[in-house]
């Protein structure tokens, strides 16, 4: 059987021919042995056909799609026209090695073409490219290493090649940078209110946040100073007055040592250094907020946005942690936890960076595992969602939101929570009718001056119209009249016999009533006859007015 060999570079497609190869008898040691020599391996392997591509354009094309296992309408051809034929109904006497087993089952399901992929052609693909520059007279010295450096640029530009305004290392940067700042803010606040309790020792109790104590010790300087005319100014800062006040009355008892005026400054100069360092804190915070509603706002809105940034992060990507099953996303960040209970057949951990959200601290001590694996679940049912949709929505993350609610309302008071199905489909309705609203409002945001036009449009084609029916009634509006007028006539005659029936019948209704002496059916009489004589009048003056139509007509 023969054997043929498929073989991309970035140059081109190339077709070989290995002859007389016995596979089943061959090793595969001795095949490696013997690749090395251009002489032996020459005689085996011989060139077949080579399709050159026509641009670096279409070989990124060619090779990208070769990469994810598609082989494209130029390979087709190239495989139909340099392949033998192979008649309907029989089995074809060649079989093409290719190097991924991705391309040779797309190719075999294409063309029907019998592929390999096996240790024995990957040896044989070697030796290729170790001689595939004496293969090919045309080529230069350095054109081969000239196109493969350019491909594989071109090829890694476009794999790095995301939406810029979904790119989530971002947010790894976001959340490790805003880690190491809250663990530094911490330190330095910590040494300020070292460094300044040495000066005023009673300020630290007075105040406990950190924030603020920087900025009283920026402005306070020397305690020896402060007086009371600085009391509005205290108040602005701390929001309280009898807090200002406190700090004016230990200032003037302190038991703390004076420090010089360079002291002081430098001092004065830490201190505002951590108040920067904690306003860049909060605006990487909101960054970070903006960041996670553009790149998993689904997640975001379930989890919240702190520790989704966490479980991207501690993933890799999106990609990664979309592609993690719930049972993994579960004890993301206990990995030592897990692996000491593996080896010492302990319990493995419940949780991981999710135990940081809210809905497991809601959760009783009992429930928080299965409360966990819920979340876990439900956090990668959104990470998938925000990771493969073309349009960033947080409705899925919302309804997920709202399940887990009443998951934990199950736990606690025993209220049966909605289906899954359900509340997917409920999901999905408001999102299309928010496409829906999206495009009816798009239309609406139409030019004025389309608009006017749009309305004289309508305005000349309403007049026209009036003009037409104006002008039709002469011919069929005649003949439509007096199909009409004819109908209406049998009508009212079946309605005379009925009445004319029913006051019989009240005759001989009424006859038996005075018999019997009841007064309640007479007036059931009366009223019937003056309906039927109203009836009537109504029939003689249709009649009266359809002659004089006639008439004018």
């Amino acid at each position: 059987m023969a054997l043929y060999l498929l073989y991309e570079t970035s140059s081109g497609y190339s077709l070989f021919q290995a002859n007389g190869i016995d596979e089943i008898g061959q090793n595969t040691e001795a095949v490696r042995n013997s690749v090395s020599d251009l002489n032996r391996f020459g005689k085996v392997v011989q060139l077949t056909a080579f399709h050159p591509f026509e641009s670096a354009l279409d070989a990124l094309n060619q090779i990208n799609s070769v990469s994810e296992g598609i082989m494209t309408d130029e390979l087709r051809n190239f495989l139909e026209l340099n392949l033998p034929k192979v008649k309907e109904g029989k089995k074809a006497k060649f079989s093409l090695g290719v190097a991924e087993p991705k391309i040779g089952s797309h190719i075999f399901e294409v063309t029907k073409l019998p592929c390999q992929s096996n240790d024995f052609v990957h040896e044989l693909l070697r030796g290729v490219r170790l001689h595939f520059e004496r293969f090919i007279k045309d080529l230069k010295p350095g054109d081969l290493e000239k196109a493969q450096l350019g491909l594989g640029h071109s090829y890694s530009r476009a794999k790095v090649k995301f939406n810029v305004n979904r790119v989530d290392n971002m947010v790894i940067q976001a959340i490790f940078l805003l880690d190491t700042l809250d663990k530094d803010v911490n330190s330095f606040a910590m040494r300020v209110r070292e460094w300044y309790s040495w000066h005023f020792p009673e300020l630290a109790k007075i105040v406990n946040d950190n924030y603020l104590y920087a900025k009283l010790a920026k402005f306070i300087d020397d305690k020896s100073k402060l007086s009371e005319d600085k009391l509005p100014e205290l108040t602005d800062l701390l929001g309280d007055e009898d807090k200002a006040k406190e700090v004016v009355e230990a200032a003037k008892a302190s038991m703390g040592q004076d420090l010089s005026p360079i002291d002081l400054i430098n001092v004065q100069q830490f201190a505002q250094r951590v108040m920067d360092l904690s306003e860049y804190r909060k605006k990487l915070h909101e960054y970070l907020i903006t960041k996670m509603n553009d790149i998993a706002p689904n997640l975001a809105s379930l989890i919240g946005e702190m520790v989704g940034a966490r479980l991207i992060s501690h993933a890799g990507s999106l990609t990664n942690l979309a592609k993690c099953p719930s049972s993994t996303l579960q004890i993301l960040g206990a990995e030592k936890a897990l692996f000491r209970a593996l080896k010492t057949r302990g319990n493995t951990p419940k949780y991981g960076l999710i135990f940081h959200s809210s809905f497991i601290g809601r959760a009783s001590a009992r429930n928080k595992g299965r409360m966990a694996r819920y979340l876990a679940n439900k956090c990668s049912i959104a990470s998938r969602i925000d990771c493969f949709s073309e349009n960033g929505t947080t409705v899925f993350g919302e309804k997920l939101r709202e399940q887990v609610e009443e998951r934990l309302d199950f736990y606690d008071k025993g209220v049966a929570p909605r289906k899954n199905i359900d509340v997917m489909k409920a999901a999905i309705e408001s999102t299309e009718n928010k496409d829906t609203d999206m495009e009816t409002e798009e239309a609406t945001t139409v030019p004025s001056a389309k608009k006017s036009k749009k309305k004289k449009s309508k305005s000349d084609a309403a007049e026209n119209s009036e003009l037409m029916a104006e002008d039709k009634p002469t011919v069929n509006g005649g003949a439509s009249e007096d199909a009409k007028s004819e109908k209406k006539k049998k009508k009212e005659k079946r309605k005379l016999e009925q009445e004319q029936a029913v006051e019989k019948s009240n005759g001989t209704n009424g006859v038996e009533a005075e018999e019997d002496g009841t007064s309640t059916k007479k007036k059931k009489k009366k009223s019937k006859d003056q309906d039927g004589e109203d009836l009537q009048d109504a029939s003689d003056m249709k009649k009266k007015r359809k002659k004089k139509s006639k008439g004018e007509e």
